[in-house]
């Protein structure tokens, strides 16, 4: 399997507040994507790959950033590698997750995301 390209918390904060062009993808259940994930995401489960991603993610050529809960979680790894095999030509990695994003002091929208 290819290496993923990773992205790291400081880039994909950068892209979230310029307001860049790319679509961020929560690999997590669906129940835990409702309560908390990064700001704009949308979920796409492993399960759900093949289903979701046309109407989530129109073309192919859009820059992907995938991610799940930690390092040690590997939704966000299987998701990645099934759009790379759909076709998506531009697929990176947040391999730190949620996890590192909210250690990095950032906000993440949902209905536990207030607290």
């Amino acid at each position: 399997m290819s290496e993923l390209a990773l992205v790291d918390r400081e880039a994909l904060w950068g892209k979230l507040e310029s307001g860049e062009d790319f679509v961020l993808v929560d690999a997590l259940p669906p129940m835990s994507f409702a309560m908390s994930h990064l700001p704009g995401a949308v979920n796409i489960p492993p399960e759900g790959c093949e289903r979701w991603a046309a109407r989530r993610i129109p073309e192919k050529t859009t820059e992907v950033v995938v991610y799940c809960q930690n390092p040690e979680c590997e939704s966000s790894v299987e998701v990645a590698h099934r759009l790379l095999e759909l076709g998506y030509e531009n697929v990176s990695h947040y391999s730190g997750g949620k996890s590192d994003w909210v250690a990095g002091g950032l906000p993440l929208e949902g209905a536990k995301a207030r607290a």
